[in-house]
């Protein structure tokens, strides 16, 4: 196991408004796992990634990363375990413009302080089939190769869980092909673990598991 949530709720809001996106959430993520999470738009697919992956803490509940119970952390650790245990690709692309591809993989690296990181770095571009386009710019690629050098950033630092929300949401449908595609194959290849939040049916059908979320309640 590498993640797992128990009895988790996620609250958000203030001044006496509040808003429960995800409701006694029980989830959990094995190595090798390739999981969908599928429901209609505002039903807390996005919030439950968010707390797989360490981005936001819970209400209540708990969730475990090895056994480590992840709200009882500090900031600092907390940013180490997604820096170093999790890769993270969005539908937008989050690149830096003012970057080269190369010197968006390379982000993850200096937070890491890596030895021998360039060569990561082209390292990642490669495994994503864009060696040729280190010295390019985000507005000189397509949204599918944006989106490849996103997911080469996520891997720089060789995770162990990938969680991709609508990973292909911004591409036309053959970009988006091309992109599951990758991700699959380095789940394969790698033995990732990878979670994708997904609307669409052809995307969640290539999971060996999915997982609904209604309301903020898994099922």
């Amino acid at each position: 196991m590498i993640v797992e949530l128990k009895k988790v709720s996620k609250e958000y809001g203030q001044n006496g408004t509040r808003f429960t996106a995800v409701r006694d959430a029980n989830f959990r993520v094995d190595e090798r796992d390739f999981v969908a999470i599928v429901g209609p738009s505002g039903s807390g697919k996005s919030s439950l990634l968010h707390l797989v992956g360490c981005l936001d803490r819970p209400t209540s509940g708990s969730v475990l990363v090895d056994g480590v119970a992840v709200e009882a952390l500090t900031d600092a650790e907390q940013s180490r375990v997604r820096r170093e245990r999790i890769g993270f690709v969005f539908q937008q692309f989050h690149l830096n413009d003012a970057m080269t591809a190369v010197q968006n993989v390379l982000l993850p690296l200096e937070l890491a302080r890596a030895k021998g990181r360039r060569e990561l770095a082209r390292a990642a571009l490669e495994a994503v089939g864009l060696e040729t386009k280190e010295k390019s710019y985000p507005s000189q690629l397509s949204g599918g190769e944006q989106q490849r050098v996103a997911i080469a950033r996520a891997l720089v630092n060789s995770p162990e869980l990938l969680l991709a929300d609508e990973p292909t949401g911004s591409l036309d449908s053959e970009s988006g092909k091309h992109v599951l595609g990758l991700m699959e194959g380095l789940h394969a290849s790698r033995g990732l673990a990878l979670v994708v939040v997904t609307h669409d049916p052809s995307v969640a059908a290539r999971a060996t598991r999915r997982v609904t979320i209604q309301d903020g309640r898994v099922r």
